[in-house]
């Protein structure tokens, strides 16, 4: 199944990358019977980069690179009713295909894909496209641009093959739009690309901590492009023992992210100079963090919070108790001659004590903190 495995690898973003040769491809795929993929499918790619993704479950049209964002708002609107208006025709020519191969009561997978583009050298400018049809992960019918036309290798296609060949002006967009359109195109993109690569994105760089004895966390995120070096210096020279670098990772909006975990235990980094340098390709300069206390966002141990929340709740409770008892008394006040102000007196004094309960577990934290 050539074509349905080819998809299944661009999907899983297999990239490859020609010096001299570049190329523009779109592949379309309609699927049939009971199977845990979308029913129609379509991807872009430029240097067989996937820049471009729609599917029938979402049926929008995405972008999958920087680059390609740089199109107005109405290229998506265009691709997208283009995808949804090929998604019903290629439900229909799947049960063409399955009648002529003698599978109109089938239940089973079966697969009809569409593979088209166009290659262009920038050194010798000489040029190809491509226009072929697979059905079942087997070539149905293909374009010959040199002849302008059909080629079917199975009889089930020479309907198809007789009536293509027949459409002389179709056949002639087709040329034209492989050796013209097609690349015109490819170099529009291939300008976007290399301009979106000249731009950079400065990182936000944190210091994390899950508890006060955890290693360290460098994390810088929000920076394009995804070349990146995070290394950690101790008293000046580079630290690379005790030292775990992550994998750089695409965030939402196009920018990236990356962590490297320092491994150390905390008197160490409280007694030397440890710092942790960023540095992004294309931009001149190095972000640095200095590893201090108060420069750690989040080494606070979660079991004490908790104390404290759960003695502000308990407090809570009491306040609300008190304030029910007084308006209860108050009710009765026409009944029994009782001082709401001795009342009052009890709530302000239970308000104070969970006051001082409060203060009292953070000045345990801080002394704690103190004596580490």
């Amino acid at each position: 199944m050539y074509f349905f495995v080819l998809l299944i690898l661009i999907i899983g973003h297999l990239h490859t990358v020609s010096a001299v040769t570049h190329s523009l491809k779109y592949f379309y795929t309609g699927v049939s019977g009971d199977i845990n993929f979308p029913e129609f499918t379509t991807v872009g790619l430029v240097d067989n980069v996937t820049f471009i993704y729609f599917d029938s479950n979402t049926k929008t049209a995405v972008p999958k690179t920087e680059w390609i964002k740089r199109v107005g708002p109405g290229y998506w609107v265009s691709q997208t009713k283009t995808c949804i208006n090929l998604h019903q025709f290629f439900k229909n020519n799947i049960q063409v295909a399955k009648d002529r191969f003698n599978q109109s009561m089938s239940t089973g997978v079966h697969v009809f894909q569409w593979m088209y583009g166009c290659d262009w050298d920038d050194e010798t400018g000489v040029i190809q496209g491509f226009d072929q049809y697979g059905y079942d992960g087997e070539n149905f019918i293909s374009l010959d641009l040199k002849t302008l036309s059909w080629i079917a290798p199975k009889p089930q296609a020479f309907i198809t093959k007789n009536k293509w060949d027949s459409d002389k002006a179709d056949n002639e967009y087709l040329k034209h739009y492989f050796t013209l359109e097609c690349i015109e195109w490819l170099k529009k993109y291939l300008q976007y690309e290399e301009t979106s690569q000249m731009r950079t994105v400065p990182p936000s760089v944190s210091l994390l901590q899950k508890t006060p004895s955890s290693p360290v966390t460098c994390h810088a995120t929000g920076f394009y492009p995804s070349e990146v070096n995070i290394l950690w210096q101790k008293d000046g020279p580079f630290q690379h023992e005790d030292v775990e670098t992550g994998h750089t990772l695409p965030n939402g909006d196009g920018t990236f992210q990356k962590s490297v975990l320092l491994t150390v235990k905390p008197e160490e980094w409280k007694n030397n100079k440890y710092q942790c340098v960023v540095q992004v390709s294309g931009i001149n300069k190095d972000f640095i963090k200095d590893l201090t206390e108060s420069e750690i966002q989040t080494n606070r141990d979660p079991t004490s919070i908790g104390h404290i929340i759960g003695v502000v709740v308990a407090g809570l409770l009491v306040i609300v108790a008190a304030v029910i008892i007084v308006v209860v008394i108050w009710k009765k006040k026409s009944k029994k001659d009782t001082s709401i102000g001795h009342i009052i007196t009890v709530v302000v004094a239970g308000l104070l004590a969970i006051g001082a309960a409060v203060i009292g577990v953070v000045n345990r934290k801080k002394k704690s903190k103190k004596g580490e």
